[in-house]
C-alpha cells in the first residue's frame, strides 16, 4: 500500500487503477465530428478557433473536519480514483471557522481535475451511463451556468456509478462537477454540452 498526502493508505487495486492510461473515447471524436461542426453552423463562427470546446471537469466533495468525520477523506479518495482513476487532492481550510470548529489548514474536502483523455472518458461515462442511473431523473437545470461559459452541477449520490459498490460504502455522499468551457456566452456553452450529449431540462 501507499500513502497520500493525506496519510490515507491506497490499496492495490487502487494504485493499479492509477496507473492505467486512458484510450482515446468515443467522446473526443464525437466533439471533432459532430458538435464543432454542429457549433460553426449554428452560430455561424468565421474560423474554427472560435468553436468552443470542454477545457476541463472538476469533481470537488466537501468533508468537513477529518477529525470528526475520519472515514469520509478516506472514502472519498477511494470513490473519486474508483470514478476517475485520477489521484485526487486534497482541500485545506483557508482560514478557522468557529461554529464549525474547522482550523485553518485543515483537510476539508477532495478535487480531482480531469483534462483531455480523462475528461473524455468521464464525460461518457458520465452521460451514457450516470446520470441515466438517478431516479426520476428529468434532465440537468439549464440554470446552473456562471455567465462565463461554465457549469456546475450537484450530484445527490455516488452510487449512480457503477464503480461503486453499494456495500462497500459507509453512507451515501454527493459531489460537485463542475465543466469548464471556452465559451464566451451560456447559450454557447449550454448548446455545446446539448451536442456533446448532456440532457437538459426545459426551462
Amino acid at each position: 500500500m501507499t500513502k497520500t498526502k493525506s496519510g490515507t493508505k491506497l490499496d492495490k487495486g487502487l494504485e493499479k487503477l492509477l496507473e492505467e492510461k486512458f484510450a482515446p473515447s468515443p467522446f473526443k471524436e464525437k466533439y471533432e465530428k459532430e458538435a464543432k461542426k454542429r457549433l460553426m453552423e449554428k452560430f455561424n463562427y468565421k474560423n474554427v478557433m472560435q468553436v468552443p470546446k470542454i477545457v476541463k471537469i472538476s469533481l470537488n466533495r466537501g468533508v468537513g473536519d477529518i477529525s470528526q468525520y475520519p472515514k469520509a477523506m478516506e472514502k472519498t479518495i477511494s470513490e473519486f480514483i474508483l470514478i476517475t482513476h485520477q489521484r485526487p487532492t486534497i482541500t485545506r481550510a483557508k482560514k478557522s471557522i468557529a461554529s464549525f470548529k474547522i482550523r485553518e489548514g485543515v483537510p476539508i474536502g477532495c478535487r480531482v481535475t480531469l483534462r483531455k483523455d480523462a475528461m473524455y472518458t468521464f464525460m461518457e461515462k458520465l452521460v451514457n451511463v450516470a446520470l441515466p442511473r438517478i431516479r426520476d431523473f428529468k434532465g440537468l437545470s439549464p440554470n446552473s451556468f456562471d455567465g462565463r461559459g461554465n457549469y456546475t452541477f450537484g450530484v445527490r449520490e455516488q452510487l449512480i456509478f457503477t464503480e461503486i459498490d453499494y456495500d462497500a460504502i459507509d453512507r451515501v455522499r454527493g459531489f460537485n462537477v463542475t465543466i469548464t468551457t471556452t465559451a464566451k456566452t451560456d447559450e454557447e456553452a449550454r448548446t455545446l454540452l446539448e451536442f456533446m450529449g448532456f440532457p437538459f431540462r426545459e426551462r
